[in-house]
């Protein structure tokens, strides 16, 4: 009767081991999932250039899609679009972006240096611009992240930063 009883202990820490690994939690990414997820290179404007994986980060939501950013490597594009693109954004999901809504999709992104988040079509097309925030209290502030803010995420590119909701 003993060996029975393990032998189901055991049947049912498996099953919920399995179950957890199939369905992972929501919230920020870890760094092994950012390599896993972020592709190493990405098309915009008819070229394709690597990503920065170590400067990526991305979140899972509730029901377990993805939204990811990464800076890009831009060197090889021209001056116009350089200025303004600096990194990708693939989401799965309906973002409100500072009150401006982004359906799924990919797209390029940059913060500008009078203030403006501004996100761009695969083809280097303005979509939409918003005013950035700026966090002066930010002491060691990183080239790209992303953390959880209740409720929603910020998208920080060094000290600037924007409120991404998931719809």
């Amino acid at each position: 009767m003993r060996r029975k009883s393990n032998f189901i202990f055991l049947f049912c820490l498996l099953a919920a081991l399995f179950a957890s690994a199939a369905d992972p939690a929501p919230g920020i990414l870890s760094p092994d999932d950012i390599k896993r997820v972020v592709p190493p290179s990405y098309f915009f404007r008819g070229q394709s250039a690597p990503v920065q994986i170590r400067n990526s980060a991305g979140f899972r939501t509730t029901d377990g899609k993805l939204v990811l950013a990464g800076l890009v490597d831009t060197s090889g594009y021209s001056s116009d679009v350089a200025e303004k693109y600096q990194a990708l954004l693939i989401t799965e999901v309906k973002l409100n972006i500072e009150g401006t809504e982004l359906a799924p999709g990919q797209y390029g992104f940059g913060f500008s240096k009078d203030g403006k988040f501004l996100v761009m079509d695969v083809g280097a097309n303005d979509l939409f611009s918003v005013t950035s925030h700026l966090d002066d209290k930010l002491h060691r502030p990183v080239p790209l992240t992303i953390v959880a803010d209740q409720g929603s995420y910020r998208l920080y590119a060094g000290k600037k930063w924007v409120s991404l909701k998931v719809q």
